[in-house]
């Protein structure tokens, strides 16, 4: 969509007469019925417009140049900053991205291609300007027609120009992404205005931008192979009894779009396979030439997707297609073909760093989408935040007019296929009562550990096979070491570890270092392991052979109840019951991780016995053993 359009010479004519904001406002108003009340937005088209036509105000760039001002991605939330269209000396389309920024400082993280700097009245991590400006290149190549066909080269660079060079943006570490987008610092102007001047020879009055905009929406070859390679020939992704039953079904729906939006929920389990059938459903969408995204709230299901694509595909091709749950606000109704939702349970009500934007996240994707599938486990809300659940799609969906469909997925891949140890947690976290109240004839490795450095030592012997078994616990210890590398968050009499370290972020669960430390449940949630090992705190104990929960034995720095004594001092029964929901839940996540076995070890002695009494059957039965403190399960 583009707020605003124009030629290089009508908008220096407009920064001349102190016209620029009014007119952008205007132009504002006409696409989108209201005014930008944005503040900050405003002092940037004030600012840094500025700044633009000086850098511009060359009579070697051409006055009928195409400009655009916070042109609007179609089918996304993501805006350009500043444009300049034209051809070069071979009659070729050049399209100029400038991102701009106000920064004045920033520092270096050891994520990959964040900086921090102070933005939004806070110091907060943000994408290197280079790569922000970068993806939006990539995401028009990947989907616009009219530039696939008509082969039309963008050019990517941003603009700080309140920025002294310095060795934080210019840094080695952000060097891959200058490469494809320079950064022109304060000192700069003149050669940003050489950067134009090299691409932008003759002037096209705008129309470059107009075709642009008005381009038909596909994905193009490149994407398409690329995204093919992941899965085909890769076990990994096969499909197999009701998967396929469910894939099926959701391409035949997604195919009959006309008046009527349609909805498909597929419940499921932990293992059930999900994630696999989801995954499927975006390639074969993008084959089909849809335009389909793959949506979790959870940002690790996503960064391990982007590590297992990291050789066929660029970096902001993975970005643009794996997303978050919050980046469908202000999308057109019916803008996008398919949302593949993952771990919908995970859904929030509202979006963004502070939770005020936007209305409701399920309402807000169906509304964006022709088809929307919600993949759903019920009992793995862990939030207070979590909205996600089967009443909430359903109300959301006949809203908005659309066709429901529910379907679930039965067969257990996980727990080594085991649907008997599924009940038997649901029974042993007395979440529901079932008629597994033992591990008898389950062929799954159950072990509970004396301490918590034996457990610590078994899964780094496990993890020495093929790097999938980890240390995990309940979020009762506070992230001290976020701050302070040199402290350790966890301490338990001599056992001493830290959390999930910053630098490995959302990808914690497959980085190969990261099984010296230990991962909470928003860092391993969605996707699975061999072998796990949970310590179960003090926020989940047992006193006479009665589960209890204790929520304020959760770390302060867990986000998880945030809210909470605010909702008790209005219906204390009901807040007590969604903390005791929540902690449970929590567990049966963490302990259904893993695909071969879980290893524990509860910090309350009680709790540990609770365990063992809960194994004890299956000990005697197969004549087991109690050896250096472990209780053996023979698989």
């Amino acid at each position: 969509m583009l707020i605003y359009s124009g030629t290089k010479n009508e908008f220096t004519d407009q920064i001349l007469n102190n016209e620029i904001v009014e007119t952008i406002q205007g132009f504002f108003v006409r696409e989108t019925g209201h005014r930008n009340n944005n503040a900050g937005m405003i002092r940037s088209w004030e600012n840094s417009l500025q700044r633009m036509n000086n850098v511009i105000n060359d009579q070697s760039i051409p006055d009928n140049a195409g400009i655009a001002i916070e042109y609007r991605i179609p089918r996304t939330s993501k805006s350009i900053d500043f444009i300049i269209s034209g051809y070069d000396n071979k009659n070729k389309g050049q399209v100029i991205i400038i991102e701009l920024k106000q920064w004045e400082d920033a520092s270096i993280t050891d994520e990959d291609a964040m900086v921090e700097t102070f933005t939004g009245n806070g110091r907060r991590k943000v994408v290197h300007p280079s790569y922000q400006a970068w993806s939006y290149a990539s995401l028009l190549n990947d989907y616009n027609q009219t530039i696939q066909d008509n082969d039309i080269e963008l050019q990517p660079c941003a603009y700080l120009h309140n920025y002294n060079p310095d060795d934080v943006i210019l840094n080695r570490r952000y060097q891959e992404y200058i490469d494809r987008a320079p950064v022109f610092l304060r000192t700069d102007a003149e050669k940003l205005r050489d950067f134009i001047k090299r691409f932008i020879k003759k002037g096209d009055n705008g129309k470059l931008l107009y075709e642009i905009d008005n381009g038909k929406i596909r994905p193009s070859k490149h994407l398409i192979d690329s995204l093919s390679s992941m899965i085909d020939g890769n076990k990994e992704f096969t499909l197999i009894d009701d998967q396929k039953g469910v894939f099926e079904a959701a391409l035949s729906l997604a195919e009959k779009f006309d008046d009527n939006k349609s909805v498909l929920i597929v419940n499921g389990g932990p293992g059930t396979g999900k994630t696999i059938v989801a995954i499927n459903l975006l390639v074969e969408f993008t084959k089909q030439q849809k335009l389909a995204q793959y949506v979790t709230k959870n940002a690790a299901p996503r960064a391990v997707f982007s590590a297992k694509l990291a050789g066929s595909m660029r970096k902001a091709q993975i970005d643009n297609m794996f997303t978050g749950s919050g980046q469908y606000i202000d999308i057109e109704k019916n803008s996008i073909d398919a949302l593949i939702v993952d771990e919908a349970h995970r859904l929030n009500q509202k979006s963004g760093l502070y939770g005020n934007f936007g209305e409701n996240q399920i309402k807000e994707i169906i509304n964006a989408a022709k088809f929307s599938v919600f993949f759903l486990d019920e009992d793995q809300r862990v939030t207070l935040k979590d909205i996600g659940s089967r009443e909430e799609i359903i109300k959301q969906a006949k809203a908005l007019n659309s066709d429901i469909s529910e379907m679930e997925l039965l067969s257990q891949f996980r727990c080594n296929g085991s649907d008997g140890y599924l009940s038997w947690i649901n029974n042993v976290l007395e979440i529901r009562s079932t008629a597994n109240v033992d591990l008898e004839d389950l062929d799954y490795d159950f072990q509970v550990f004396d301490t918590p450095e034996e457990l610590h030592s078994k899964i780094r012997i496990k993890n020495e096979i093929n790097n999938k078994s980890r240390m995990v616990a309940g979020y009762c210890w506070n992230w001290i070491s976020k701050k302070d590398k040199n402290l350790f968050d966890i301490e338990i009499g001599d056992y001493t570890a830290k959390w999930n370290l910053t630098e490995h972020g959302s990808s914690w669960l497959i980085h190969p270092n990261s099984v010296s430390e230990v991962g909470c449940i928003h860092t391993c949630q969605g996707l699975e392991l061999d072998f796990v090992g949970v310590i179960i705190g003090d926020d989940f104990i047992v006193r006479n052979g009665k589960v209890c929960t204790d929520h304020s034995k959760r770390a302060k720095t867990d986000q998880s109840l945030k809210g909470l004594l605010k909702i008790r001092e209005e219906d204390p029964i009901y807040a007590d019951a969604m903390a005791d929901m929540i902690i449970k839940n929590t567990y049966r996540t963490l302990m259904t991780r893993g695909m071969k076995g879980c290893y524990i070890y509860c910090t309350d002695s009680e709790t540990q016995e609770y365990f063992r009494n809960a194994l004890k059957k299956k000990v005697d039965r197969n004549v087991g053993q109690i050896d250096d403190g472990i209780i053996e399960i023979w698989e």
